[in-house]
């Protein structure tokens, strides 16, 4: 953990590793999905509209090489002269035959800003040969691949029409472990049916398992969703987070957090153009900001409670 900070923050490994700040860059590689192509279901998570967090710059109808040329013109004015990652986002990224994965990745790492890849997709969509092939990958570059697990309450997976439980996230985690892979996990806060203590419980169960990373955010009712639906019907049933009660909520769960285990992201901002509700007006830094003045105030440290427990 860094002076200023009460948790590790996974930029601060970025730039101890590269020198200086590293950007991840949004690449669609045509991908579906097993909750959406009928392997494991049609309908996809009652929460996903893949086009809300999908940035302008990244569409496929342009290769994985243009795609990394339009995001480093969209960040270099920014940061210029910072690193790349190429970021796999959009649907399942590893659901798809091995010689189509080694064409896209390897693609992405020939670029000369790209200094490794970040896959996100689901515990069940990953085979022992991808990982075989990743834990290659690793040995010559960064590699991490970011697990949705949204929840540990298999009711609340079942409510969200996810299409595996948690023993998925847990057996595939530690299938990927001691490869060299990096290893991140993705939970959403505020599912249906779930309850803090199920959450707090859900940090717990994730900080026992081999992860490196976590990523968080609040639910987002995001138009075009069977989300949006069941909210446009009744509401009440789907109680939502103002901004303190969830910055407080994140502080609880940032005590209970194995104290290795870097943080990437606490909240995500829909466009307005897909977005619902809740609608904080605040933007991803500004409540982090919040988040590094409370956790002060109050004295507050990752994993002090997972240390008490162990």
């Amino acid at each position: 953990m860094s002076e200023s900070r009460r948790y590790r923050y996974l930029p601060d490994y970025f730039k101890s590793r590269f020198g200086e700040r590293v950007q991840k860059l949004s690449i669609d590689g045509g991908f579906t999905c097993p909750n959406r192509d009928g392997r494991v279901g049609k309908e996809g998570c009652i929460f996903c509209n893949n086009e809300s967090f999908t940035p302008a710059y990244c569409r496929l109808e342009k290769d994985v090489t243009s795609q990394i040329e339009a995001g480093v013109r969209f960040f270099d004015h920014k940061y210029s002269g910072q690193k790349y990652l190429a970021y796999f986002q959009s649907y399942s990224g590893t659901y798809a035959p091995l010689p189509r994965l080694k064409q896209l990745y390897e693609e992405a790492l020939s670029h000369p800003k790209i200094v490794g890849i970040v896959v996100a997709t689901r515990p069940d969509a990953v085979s022992d040969e991808v990982l075989d092939y990743l834990q290659q990958l690793a040995e010559s570059y960064y590699v991490c691949v970011e697990y949705g697990v949204e929840s540990a309450n298999d009711e609340v997976l079942e409510t969200i029409n996810r299409g595996h439980n948690f023993a998925s996230s847990e057996n595939t985690i530690r299938a990927t472990a001691g490869r060299g892979i990096h290893i991140g996990a993705h939970l959403i806060f505020g599912l249906p049916h779930e309850s803090s203590a199920s959450m707090l419980e859900g940090i717990e169960k994730l900080s026992a398992l081999p992860i490196d990373i976590l990523k968080l955010h609040q639910l987002q009712i995001v138009k075009n969703t069977h989300l949006a639906k069941m909210f446009e019907e009744s509401p009440k049933d789907i109680p939502l987070y103002t901004a303190d009660e969830y910055l407080n909520f994140v502080v609880e769960s940032i005590r209970r957090m194995r104290p290795d285990v870097y943080l990437e992201r606490f909240v995500n901002q829909s466009p307005p153009d897909y977005l619902i509700a809740p609608d904080w007006g605040i933007k991803n830094y500004e409540f982090t900001n919040k988040l590094d003045k409370i956790l002060k105030e109050r004295n507050v440290m990752q994993g002090e409670l997972w240390l008490d427990r162990k």
